[in-house]
């Protein structure tokens, strides 16, 4: 990982991209490499707290389905986080933004596997236990292939392996655990949770929060109760006849990812398991009828 000042030659930035929680993300050029740049919005102690949080957790990991930290400038006046550049946005802006683009089955699949793959390696497979604790779609990049990458660190939680997390509450409200908001207790549930509705929102293609106000959950989980009614919730463009099984099985999954009963949410490795299991599945139902 590069450290570099704020003057650094080599760095130039551009477009503003977007705003999260605790940044703004601009288009950059680094050693003639399209980069991400982000900035503090308003240079608060509590966001260069996140920035300072956000590289000493993306130092740890290293893993395809999570976006990689070229560089930062941690100085007190103006902190830097470099990224990789991912041409597709975010998930959050493929599924409901202005440029809406066609997502078949197979590609949604994709991501949802290959998502609950990079939260297992930080939940299971690093060498400290590591929550992300504001997984959204909003937080899911894609590249030009669609293959995701969680990213936006600020909030997470590096966890001792035999320890729980308890402090404030941050978080996007739709996507929060319930039982977290009660509790304050951060564990890898909370971010099954926050995965199901992940889920949810890549077969609906609806927002967690409608503008009515209405929720997806309670919409969903109500619909699912009436059995042959959540199917009328799957989004139009793949809710096609011979999908309906893999779509009902995804449904399946995000009910269980929702239990507010902990203990009754699967562990992540169990979804990303049944996850890329269908997804490999269809692959090679897709490749045995449609020959090259």
């Amino acid at each position: 990982m590069i450290q570099f000042n704020t003057d650094h030659q080599k760095l130039r930035i551009s477009n503003f991209i977007g705003k999260g929680g605790f940044g703004e993300v601009y288009k950059g050029i680094l050693d003639n490499e399209q980069v991400a740049v982000k900035k503090p919005i308003s240079g608060s102690v509590l966001e260069n707290e996140q920035f300072a949080n956000e590289v000493i957790i993306q130092s740890q990991v290293i893993h395809k389905n999570i976006v990689r930290l070229i560089g930062c400038c941690l100085e007190v006046d103006l902190p830097i986080l470099v990224y990789e550049f991912l041409c597709n946005g975010s998930l959050d802006d493929i599924l409901h933004g202005n440029n809406k683009v066609p997502l078949n089955l197979g590609v949604r699949l994709s991501i949802a596997a290959e998502s609950a793959d990079g939260l297992v390696y930080m939940h299971s497979k690093t060498n400290t236990k590591i929550l992300h604790g504001d997984v959204k779609p909003a937080n899911i990049l894609l590249d030009d292939k669609f293959v995701p990458k969680i990213s936006d660190f600020g909030i997470s939680r590096l966890i001792a392996r035999d320890k729980q997390h308890t402090g404030s509450i941050i978080g996007d409200m739709s996507y929060v655990d319930p039982v977290y908001l009660q509790t304050g207790l951060l564990t890898e549930k909370s971010d099954v949770y926050s995965f199901g509705v992940v889920i949810l929102e890549l077969i609906s293609r609806k927002k967690a929060t409608h503008s009515d106000g209405s929720s997806l959950v309670n919409n969903f989980l109500e619909a699912y109760k009436k059995e042959k009614e959540a199917t009328q919730l799957f989004d139009k463009e793949i809710a096609v006849t011979e999908d309906l099984e893999i779509l009902g099985s995804l449904a399946g999954i995000a009910v269980e990812c929702l239990n507010l009963d902990v203990d009754q949410r699967p562990w992540m490795t169990d979804v990303a398991e049944r996850l890329l299991k269908m997804d490999r599945s269809r692959k090679s139902q897709f490749a045995l009828h449609n020959p090259v």
